[in-house]
């Protein structure tokens, strides 16, 4: 094996450090905000789910309105039932498309 193949060896040492969940109230938009983060024995982000759950919005996908994950091996973004690749920089970078789209979602609903 060459030296660079063992420095981007996948670790073997993966561990869920945030599961949250925070419901929106119903006067607020209704609706769940889901943020999931795994990482490595180095600290390194290898797992991410961001979701906004709202059943009365979106019936399909399990309720997913708006999501950003990379499961199944690749960056994506779901949104309404639809899947599509996002071009991946940074789990930051994912962090803030997610929010600024979940903002737009949301203020939209809330005025309904």
């Amino acid at each position: 094996m060459k030296k660079s193949d063992k420095n981007n060896k996948k670790s073997k040492t993966e561990k869920l450090i945030e599961d949250d969940s925070f419901t929106l109230h119903k006067s607020k938009g209704n609706g769940i905000l889901r943020r999931q983060i795994g990482c490595d024995d180095k600290g390194r982000i290898t797992k991410y789910r961001l979701a906004y759950i709202n059943h009365h919005l979106h019936h399909g996908d399990n309720g997913r309105v708006l999501g950003y994950d990379n499961a199944h091996g690749y960056h994506h973004r779901h949104y309404m039932g639809t899947v599509e690749p996002v071009n991946f920089i940074s789990f930051t970078d994912i962090e803030e498309r997610f929010q600024q789209e979940f903002e737009v979602l949301h203020e939209k609903v809330r005025k309904k």
